[in-house]
């Protein structure tokens, strides 16, 4: 007998989520060891990282942890072969660390420039190509990269940004290209506006807030447990025949003017 649940089953699992220490990673992190997976937690902050895990620990959710800079590709090598020998094979990889910073175009700081390029696009090849280096032995995989709606859209102030995120969406579809004929699935997620602490200063504008309900159908801000369904699908075998693919979960923003 068919059984559908199976499909969204992820026990046995290995997920490693970069950024995991509070925000979307966190919320993730939370949603794939509900639904069976063993969770490896990344960030470059200890002692965040130890709450985070102390907080999962406490639901039942099988927590490990692995420090690393995701910018930094050598030290990134050596976390992932670090995983894979101690903890086990990573099945499913969630590519989130990210920032954001807000300038006008004109008067945007070279060097922020640079950091965000690093931290939200370098960081996806540094962690998906050491983890696919091993899932293409065993011959399966599932990464899962977190783009943005403004990967598809922009917004004044926040150009760099959107640069990066648009970024992410094609070397998603690059990676799936590469790694689909060594059973590997390749999909990104395309948030849009959650609360979040990365949010937090828009959240708190009024003005802002009202702007947004305007512009997107739902009428309300993402809540972070809607983006756990989307991730959950991706990660497991319901998502097998999905390739390259960037689901956006974002109240219908990206579908109206």
């Amino acid at each position: 007998m068919f059984n559908a649940s199976a499909l969204f089953d992820l026990t046995g699992k290995t997920a490693l989520i970069t950024g995991s220490s509070q925000g979307i990673g966190y919320a993730l992190a939370e949603g794939l060891g509900s639904a069976g997976a063993r969770i490896v937690l990344n960030g470059r902050d200890q002692s965040k990282l130890d709450q985070a895990a102390e907080k999962l620990s406490d639901k039942n959710i099988d927590i490990s942890i692995a420090v690393a800079d995701v910018t930094d590709h050598a030290a990134v090598a050596e976390a992932v072969n670090k995983v894979e020998a101690e903890t086990g094979p990573i099945d499913i990889l969630v590519n989130n660390a990210g920032m954001q910073h807000r300038s006008p175009l004109e008067d945007f700081d070279a060097e922020m420039f640079d950091k965000l390029l690093q931290t939200n696009v370098a960081s996806v090849f540094h962690v998906g190509q050491a983890v696919a280096k091993h899932m293409i032995t065993r011959k399966a995989g599932k990464i899962i990269n977190i783009a943005s709606v403004q990967s598809a859209l922009a917004r004044p102030g926040i150009a760099p940004y959107t640069a990066t995120k648009g970024a992410v969406t094609n070397l998603t579809k690059g990676m799936a290209t590469d790694w689909a004929p060594h059973g590997l699935q390749v999909n990104a997620i395309a948030p849009g506006y959650f609360d979040t602490p990365l949010n937090a200063a828009l959240v708190a504008d009024a003005d802002f807030s009202a702007w947004l309900e305007n512009r997107t159908p739902a009428r309300r801000w993402g809540q972070l447990p809607e983006l756990v369904g989307a991730c959950i699908f991706l990660a497991g075998d319901s998502s097998s025949f999905v390739n390259g693919h960037t689901l956006f979960v974002d109240g219908g923003i990206s579908a109206c003017l």
